[in-house]
């Protein structure tokens, strides 16, 4: 039997009429074929992963406001004399998908490519490509837990206080030979008989024997000290490992407790300080306005760059801020990728940062540095 075709009134279209002995027409089979060709696709797009990582704006935190969601100051200090503080100092995130553990499918990648405020990268540069689940998502919480700590030792220090540090072992991890010798939380007081004053000290140290040598490592272990023979191995490109995850410890006059929930790496130092700083001293820091910033922080108060400012920015306007402190160096990436309503000024120590915030307050900022 053949397909009987019709006219529609006033139109050029012709209608398909069903075949009398109920079979598809050529035309519907080939709809439904292009439609079972396009869901396979859908499909194999979705189970195929591809080796990038797709970097997002993340949400952002108040570092003087509560825990998200709760009643809980993020910020909790015992010890010394707090005040209230208003307005937002915000730290912001970014969110990344890709990586161990994490793969992204091909339309996870399309449409990160066509979106201006989304980064695409090839995996192995943002992890570590011998790295584990496991290792990134340690690495991650030791560098928060570091933040934090140099974050209250800076803003500490800016109120005055003297707060002594040590070099400290965040984590042994399972590849090192020196596990059974070394442990978490140990102080390293000399390694290869030159006093530890630094991580760099102890890197430097490692760097000078051979792989698979041992080296003489004096540690401070619950108030003790001990004396070790740490043997190392041959780690990424062939260089001396000892197998540890360092930190810096202190010995604060009160206790401060961040309460970031599982937020990782270690960006949100500066923001940290800031925080800090706010809640020890009386009256408003921000003057009741919306800051968001990022950077890392160390010993001494550098701000130093941090992956993803695109992202950052973008999710800090999102957030609803209209000032942004980013690092000095990451002003080259900030061109290009300010949003709209948001001034971004540049920072290169925690003193800087805090002249721009107290100028943001008093609605001064004409004369500010801006990237």
């Amino acid at each position: 039997m053949r397909t009987i075709r019709r006219r529609t009134s006033g139109a050029d279209d012709q209608v398909d009429v069903p075949r009398p002995d109920g079979r598809l027409s050529r035309r519907h089979v080939a709809l439904l074929v292009a439609f079972f060709a396009a869901l396979g696709l859908v499909v194999l797009g979705s189970v195929i992963d591809l080796p990038y990582a797709v970097m997002s704006p993340g949400p952002t935190v108040n570092t003087i406001g509560n825990v998200p969601g709760g009643t809980k100051p993020l910020i909790e200090v015992s010890g010394l004399p707090t005040y209230p503080a208003s307005g937002n100092l915000n730290f912001t995130t970014v969110s990344v998908a890709g990586g161990p553990g994490y793969p992204v499918d091909v339309w996870t990648v399309l449409g990160a490519w066509i979106d201006p405020s989304r980064d695409v990268l090839p995996v192995d540069e943002v992890f570590d490509p011998t790295a584990s689940e496991q290792q990134v998502a340690a690495e991650n919480a030791i560098q928060m837990e570091g933040s934090q700590e140099e974050a209250t030792a800076v803003a500490l220090r800016a109120l005055g206080r003297t707060v002594p540090s040590h070099v400290a072992i965040a984590k042994v991890l399972d590849v090192s030979k020196a596990k059974d010798v070394l442990k978490d939380g140990d102080r390293i007081l000399t390694i290869g008989g030159t006093p530890v004053t630094d991580p760099e000290t102890v890197r430097r140290a490692i760097q000078a024997v051979q792989p698979g040598a041992s080296v003489a490592v004096v540690v401070s272990r619950k108030g003790e000290e001990v004396k070790v023979m740490a043997p190392t191995y041959a780690g990424q490109e062939g260089k001396t490992a000892l197998g540890v995850l360092l930190r810096l410890d202190h010995d604060f006059p009160a206790k401060v407790t961040i309460n970031a929930g599982n937020v990782g790496g270690p960006s949100a130092g500066l923001m940290f300080a800031l925080g800090i700083y706010d809640r020890l001293t009386p009256g408003s820091l921000t003057g009741n306005h919306d800051i968001a910033g990022t950077g890392t922080i160390d010993e001494a108060g550098t701000v130093g760059p941090i992956g993803g400012i695109k992202q950052k920015l973008a999710g800090a306007r999102e957030g609803g801020a209209s000032y942004f402190l980013a690092p000095s160096e990451n002003c080259s990436e900030v061109a290009g990728h300010v949003p709209d309503g948001l001034q971004v000024f540049k920072v290169a120590t925690f003193s800087e940062a805090l002249k721009v915030v107290e100028g943001i307050a008093a609605d001064r900022t004409s004369g500010l540095p801006r990237c």
